[in-house]
């Protein structure tokens, strides 16, 4: 409508342009004579350009016919195509001058115009490998999905426009969230294009969301090969899957093959925790302990975790607690500064009963860097050398209102997640759950009180309350 509008105006301002242009004309004094002949034409100014103008256009008229007579000619000496060509070329100039004025109308987002562009190049042109792309992508920008899907399935016939069409396809099913469907339409146009970046990208993330794991590393590994991921991204993705893997074969109960795959995964990415937790308990069932401890020191090395720490506990599950201090130095020793060996060791101690070195372990923690955990661990601290009542509840109470300390994080969407996984919850990214800090101004857990009863002990559930909610009362 409103290009409409716009056409009309120009018509009118055009008309009202040479309309004035030709009364100034009109009114200029002046002329020409002309004889020919002997016999004289007199001519005004008006006259002189209107004759120009039809001069210019004999001249064009002129040559369009003199290539006619040309191209008559060489038919008449045996050239049977020659008169064919002549007019074909006349349509494939106006045929291509459509089909980019239909780009550059589909590129500025005038999806009606590029459509109707579209299909005037088709036309004249007469090549739907062409035009039926642009007429897709078209119908696609102005919400005609109908036909948009038709326009690709057309596609579909042509072995050069197949792909084209799968893809378009292949992105409609992704947007209804048609997962089971995309996956098949990536497939194949994975195997049409199996070096296309965008389609092994869209493949490896269905894959994933499917849990087709095997089908996932036969896909990271085509990106390897085609250069569109690097080495070391390989690898750790690779491990990923890899422990993926390894969890459904354990559920499905061949325990031997699941604690291979976790080994493998470990090899191929030893910073990876849940790998490292996997194959250390695969070695533990083996009765090689040793290669356990060496897995885990390894993987706390390049980052302590919690969980690390309960499986290096495994490994020994009936020691006493001065023989598991002993023993938790190997694990501890090249890291005593981090945060999480602190609180470790405070723990170890308070199994010990040795609360002045517990306390001692997280003392400046709870004062330079307070986290739920390190608080609630100060409160057992305080409850097992005999302080007051009031002085465990006022730890407990910072406890229910400090930060939660590092957890799973997506990096694409910043969900936090309870427990690792090779995709995102929320976003469904893959390989995107870091351990790490959530952002600033993140509540803690919902259940706070979750943690009291480990602490103050069954027989104090009215302190328990007490702490649960916050109160002016000042720790002594």
């Amino acid at each position: 409508m409103l290009w409409s509008l716009i056409k009309i105006t120009a018509f009118i301002l055009a008309v009202t342009a040479l309309t004035y242009g030709a009364m100034m004309l009109y009114d200029v004094d002046g002329g020409a004579t002309v004889a020919v002949a002997g016999i004289e034409f007199r001519l005004t100014t008006l006259e002189m350009v209107f004759g120009l103008v039809a001069l210019v256009v004999a001249v064009w008229i002129g040559l369009k016919l003199l290539a006619l007579l040309v191209a008559t000619f060489h038919f008449l000496n045996g050239d049977e195509t020659a008169i064919s060509r002549y007019f074909d070329r006349n349509r494939e100039r106006k045929g291509y001058q459509a089909l980019s004025e239909g780009m550059l109308a589909l590129a500025s987002g005038e999806g009606h115009l590029a459509m109707t562009k579209a299909a005037r190049a088709e036309k004249y042109l007469g090549k739907p490998q062409l035009t039926n792309l642009l007429t897709a992508q078209a119908a696609e920008m102005t919400g005609d999905k109908r036909k948009a899907e038709i326009t690709y399935k057309k596609l579909l016939s042509d072995e050069s426009t197949r792909f084209d069409g799968v893809r378009g396809i292949l992105k409609q099913k992704l947007a209804e969230g048609q997962t089971e469907l995309a996956l098949k339409l990536a497939q194949k146009a994975f195997a049409l294009k199996p070096d296309h970046a965008e389609t092994q990208d869209v493949l490896l993330q269905l894959q994933a969301e499917t849990a087709d794991w095997k089908g996932a590393r036969n896909t990271l590994g085509a990106k390897l090969k085609t250069g569109t991921l690097p080495r070391d991204v390989h690898r750790r993705r690779d491990a990923v899957l890899a422990l993926s893997e390894a969890r459904d074969v354990l559920d499905d109960g061949k325990t031997i093959e699941a604690r291979e795959a976790a080994i493998e995964a470990n090899r191929l990415s030893p910073d990876l925790i849940p790998a490292a937790i996997m194959a250390a308990r695969g070695y533990i069932e083996q009765s090689s302990p040793r290669y356990a401890a060496r897995v885990l020191t390894k993987t706390w090395n390049a980052q302590p975790h919690p969980d690390l720490a309960t499986v290096f506990a495994e490994i020994v599950p009936d020691e006493t607690a001065e023989a598991r201090l002993k023993r938790f130095a190997k694990l501890t020793k090249s890291t005593p500064d981090h945060p999480e060996t602190k609180m470790l060791m405070a723990e170890l101690h308070i199994a010990a009963e040795d609360f002045p070195a517990a306390k001692r372990d997280i003392a400046g923690l709870v004062e330079t860097d307070p986290t739920m955990r390190s608080l609630t661990l100060m409160a057992a601290i305080e409850r097992g050398a005999g302080a007051d009542d009031s002085v465990v509840r006022g730890w407990l109470t910072r406890a229910l209102t400090a930060p939660r300390g590092p957890q799973w994080i997506c990096d694409n969407c910043h969900h936090i997640h309870t427990h690792w996984g090779p995709t995102c919850q929320n976003c469904g990214s893959f390989d995107t759950l870091s351990w790490k800090r959530p952002p600033f101004g993140e509540m803690p857990m919902p259940s706070g009180t979750e943690l009291l009863p480990l602490v103050v002990g069954p027989q104090d559930q009215d302190h328990v309350t007490e702490a649960a909610v916050i109160t002016d009362e000042t720790p002594k």
